[in-house]
């Protein structure tokens, strides 16, 4: 788990850990903090600030920005200058702050994915970033910069660490051996997001949305203010989705599943094996007709929510059965909601909702338009629970949830009470026998 806070000096043990600092380009990212403060104090300002500025003379303003340049030159120095990591037999151990001191002591048998992730800036200087994803933590730690040699044979090194492997075994292992199971084309990825309903909608909603404002004020501001968080999620759903998942590609390794992606920003990241609690299929509308599917994760501890971006159904089943094995998804048999009162308590969309237990798995199914698909072995089932409001206990239907270790549920929707009543006595019964006689996974074994 992470460390706590604390303040003082190093111990014994600690100076004697072999700390390392971070790679020398970090000064200058870290002083990109108190730019982006002043820059924002200076635009809060407005006219005020312009004033002020236009008031100085040349010799001024030169030594203001010189002064201002040191100022953050020495805060991006020293900040680099007092962050220690070091990886001793059980733990890594990083120590950071200026003016406020922070040691986390990460236990190595808590680390369940280590990702490589390369920026345009850190990859134009040979840098990467290391982010940990560690049981019971919700924000990932991170050592960035490091060069990008030593961030491969650190992540190497603690996951063998990880696996239980003795110290100066770990350290020569060197990066476990990988095979590539899948690699998305830029072309198919381009073509999906024009099959996309959700990319169209946001491209109308970022031109209208300005316009009905204009229209209504007459104020320029107005229209400013409205058009740039609109054009940040039209960017987001469609260049910047693309520029994300360019060139993905899903190999598979004894530590896990490995994903690489990124045109701009290169991500390197892994779903641990054991980890997954969740998965769901998404087949937009348009993207039936080719036979496409998306994948997404529910990990726990991880916010790595994407398995797949786009890939045809066979390719998508064959990966998924590396992050669910045994569960066999096209033998899946779905039945419906039944009619006679699931069309009164959803009217239309009533259809879209299907349920399909395996002896795997727990799988439910809603949505017309966009089809999702959600699959939960009964071993990663925590809870299960059954919900009626008046009105469908008046039309005879119930909902029944199932709770994951990734604070997911999955409900399947609108079915007959009775058969509501049995499925919850059991699939408790299945996730308490899955649970009992599922394996432990464990890395590189």
């Amino acid at each position: 788990m992470s460390g706590e806070a604390t303040t003082g000096e190093p111990t014994a043990a600690e100076a004697a850990a072999g700390e390392r600092r971070l790679h020398p380009f970090t000064p200058l990212r870290r002083a990109w903090v108190p730019i982006a403060a002043t820059v924002g104090v200076v635009a809060q300002q407005g006219d005020r600030a312009g004033h002020w500025i236009a008031d100085l003379s040349t010799l001024l303003r030169v030594a203001a920005l010189v002064g201002l340049l040191l100022v953050f030159g020495a805060y991006g120095f020293l900040s680099w200058w007092f962050t220690h990591y070091a990886v001793t037999d059980t733990e890594l151990r990083i120590r950071s702050g200026l003016f406020f001191r922070r040691a986390a002591h990460i236990r190595l048998d808590r680390i369940q994915a280590v990702d490589v992730t390369r920026p345009l800036l850190a990859r134009l200087t040979g840098v990467a970033s290391l982010r940990l994803d560690v049981i019971g933590t919700e924000e990932k730690d991170e050592l960035a910069f490091l060069g990008e040699k030593e961030a491969v044979a650190l992540r190497a090194e603690l996951l063998a660490r990880a696996a239980g492997f003795a110290p100066e075994e770990a350290v020569s292992l060197g990066e476990a051996p990988e095979r590539e199971l899948l690699r998305v084309r830029p072309r198919d990825l381009a073509v999906s997001l024009l099959l996309s309903l959700g990319v169209w909608a946001a491209l109308a909603g970022g031109i209208t949305a300005p316009v009905v404002v204009w229209w209504i004020s007459s104020s320029p501001w107005a229209t400013v203010v409205t058009l740039l968080p609109m054009l940040g999620g039209v960017w987001s759903g469609t260049a910047g989705r693309f520029l994300a998942e360019y060139d993905w590609t899903v190999a598979e390794s004894p530590d896990g599943l490995r994903l690489d992606h990124g045109l701009l920003d290169r991500a390197h990241e892994t779903v641990p094996p054991g980890r997954v609690q969740t998965v769901r299929i998404v087949e937009p509308l348009l993207w039936r007709r080719r036979g496409w599917v998306r994948v997404e994760l529910a990990v726990a501890g991880s916010k790595n929510g994407v398995l797949v971006p786009v890939a045809s159904r066979a390719a998508a089943y064959a990966v998924i059965a590396r992050v669910l094995p045994g569960v066999d998804l096209a033998a899946l048999s779905f039945t419906g909601s039944p009619g006679a009162g699931s069309r009164w308590v959803v009217p239309v969309w009533w259809k879209g909702y299907a349920l399909a237990v395996s002896p795997e798995a727990f799988a439910a199914r809603h949505g017309r338009l966009c089809r999702r698909t959600e699959i939960v072995p009964h071993a990663k089932v925590q809870s299960v629970r059954l919900t009626q409001g008046p009105w469908e206990r008046a039309r005879g239907v119930a909902d029944v949830h199932v709770d994951t270790g990734a604070n997911g549920t999955v409900t399947a929707r609108l079915r007959a009470a009775a058969e509501a009543a049995e499925l919850l006595r059991a699939q408790a019964a299945r996730s308490r026998t899955s649970r009992a006689s599922a394996r432990p996974d464990r890395w590189m074994t």
